[in-house]
């Protein structure tokens, strides 16, 4: 019957659709992962060749980690989005690259969530998920290389709240709350991590003041009466 034709020819094409978008997503995603892993490989060639170059790889480190964050950063102002895509990539490619040469990972952990913090901000990106996306990279990469990964991402959270306070409270809270947990005790070393007030002030707790005993009636003689 035309009906049921009509019904079963419309079924298929739903079911085509279905299968269009999930082979489209599928095609894209893995475009995705490829984007990534080209970016964390030119990151980690791009820092390990830089390093190798300099004979001081503590100092020059630093320097590069900031310097590949910063043209990160400069890339996706001009294409207009990817930092947050990037993000994690790009840290990724820092720690393995400070690693090739032998490197101080735990130091550049923190400048280099340190850079990436303060760039999100610069372009109005959001602060918060760049953070983690970033410290996710650095403690990726650890993991890899077999570095301390507690001390890292330790400092790396530190790294992240310290130029995340430069930039305002709603960023520091914003960045402490998608941080916690990343680490072992996260909230006390969020706690040490946040800046205190301004002018160095203390919070103390007013002491509790003790309760006076109550007084036995009992014990209060009765005074005579024309006394």
């Amino acid at each position: 019957m035309p009906e049921e034709r009509d019904a079963k020819t419309a079924g298929q094409e739903l079911h085509k659709a279905g299968t269009t978008v999930k082979e489209g997503i599928i095609s894209s995603l893995k475009g995705i992962n490829e984007i990534e892993a080209e970016i964390v490989s030119l990151a980690r060639n791009t820092v390990s060749n830089a390093l190798g170059a300099t004979g001081d790889v503590a100092k020059g480190a630093l320097s590069v980690s900031s310097d590949v964050i910063r043209g990160a950063v400069q890339a996706t102002e001009e294409v207009g989005t990817g930092l947050i895509m990037g993000a994690k990539s790009v840290a990724k490619g820092i720690i393995l690259g400070v690693s090739d040469v032998g490197g101080d990972l735990i130091t550049v952990a923190g400048q280099t969530t340190t850079a990436a913090v303060k760039g999100a901000a610069d372009i109005g990106a959001d602060v918060a998920t760049v953070a983690r996306r970033t410290v996710d990279g650095v403690i990726e990469a650890t993991k890899e290389v077999g570095g301390n990964v507690e001390k890292v991402a330790t400092t790396a959270v530190v790294g992240a709240i310290d130029a995340a306070g430069t930039v305002g409270k709603t960023a520091t809270k914003a960045v402490s709350d998608v941080l916690l947990g990343v680490v072992g005790g996260a909230k006390e070393v969020l706690k040490a991590a946040v800046p205190k007030p301004s002018g160095g002030e203390s919070v103390q707790s007013t002491p509790e003041k003790t309760p006076e005993p109550a007084k036995d009636k009992s014990s209060v003689k009765a005074k005579k009466p024309g006394m």
